[in-house]
């Protein structure tokens, strides 16, 4: 995500403490902040897809794929 959009969110938020925002500022804010957890949720995946375990003997393996939970 690109800094000057990161930017935007603390100003948002920021302004939030200080005052309301307008329907207008929290539709923007919720907006970035949806593509950031977006963008960080893939990083962090792209990450342990990639990670291996390393067994006392040498060998790797890949990490064990967790089963996702069903939200209710």
């Amino acid at each position: 995500m690109e800094q000057k959009k990161l930017d935007r969110i603390n100003e948002l938020t920021a302004l939030s403490r200080a005052r309301e925002l307008s329907p207008a500022e929290k539709a923007e804010r919720e907006a970035l902040r949806k593509e950031y957890i977006a963008e960080w949720r893939a990083s962090t995946i792209a990450v342990l897809e990639n990670t291996r375990i390393v067994t006392p003997d040498g060998k790797k393996h890949p990490l064990p794929k967790r089963k996702s939970e069903t939200k209710q």
